[in-house]
């Protein structure tokens, strides 16, 4: 199957894209799904905000640990990050440009989130990776192309997340940072594999300043 990712059901939730102050694309984690990730948007009580979540086939976008070598995550990584593209592309379409556009994700979501800003980095509205990190196994070229241009991105991890070793969120900071990312990073100890409340009320102010149209942490 060279993309079992295409044709994925994607939950919506609030005003039409057309009508909106911004929208997110949620992703979930493995095993995880559209409808439970969903539930951020009533966490964050952003009613302008357009939501999209898609389901991953099979719930689960990659099969390996995002740690391991890329190869061994295909075809569906990259059906996974097309998936991806396709709704940044929809909701252009719908008129909602990509610097109003934030891609989050817990987990296995956040990794992908992260990465695909990576990948296609232009100014987005936000970017943010609950419990998240760059895709690929240790020593993995970071050499991503283009600027984030000032993008908001927040990362937020467990010191002790069994699932995420620290030195990729490090990783990953420094990276996205370096790429042009105007990146807030929060660490919290022995917080555990589970979304904070204060991870919530930080992706709120990324999702603010994508409806406002300016930087995280500016005025």
């Amino acid at each position: 199957m060279k993309d079992p990712h295409a044709g994925i059901p994607v939950l919506a939730a609030g005003p039409p894209a057309a009508e909106a102050a911004a929208a997110a694309i949620l992703l979930h984690g493995r095993g995880g799904s559209a409808q439970d990730i969903l539930s951020l948007a009533e966490a964050v009580r952003r009613p302008a905000i357009a939501w999209r979540a898609p389901q991953a086939a099979g719930s689960a976008w990659y099969p390996q640990s995002f740690l391991a070598p890329l190869e061994e995550n295909e075809p569906w990584l990259g059906s996974a990050l097309a998936a991806v593209g396709r709704l940044v592309s929809e909701l252009e379409g719908e008129g909602v440009p990509p610097e109003r556009v934030v891609l989050a994700g817990f987990s296995q979501g956040g990794c992908l989130a992260l990465e695909y800003t990576a990948r296609h980095a232009q100014r987005y509205g936000g970017a943010a990776g609950l419990s998240g990190g760059l895709i690929g196994p240790p020593g993995t070229p970071r050499a991503y192309e283009g600027s984030l241009a000032g993008t908001p991105v927040f990362l937020g991890c467990s010191d002790r997340d069994p699932h995420i070793p620290l030195a990729r969120v490090e990783e990953t900071a420094e990276v996205l940072a370096r790429m042009g990312g105007d990146v807030t990073k929060r660490i919290y100890p022995e917080m555990g594999h589970v979304v904070s409340r204060d991870e919530i009320e930080n992706l709120a102010e990324v999702l603010d300043s994508a409806a406002a149209g300016v930087r995280h942490g500016e005025p």
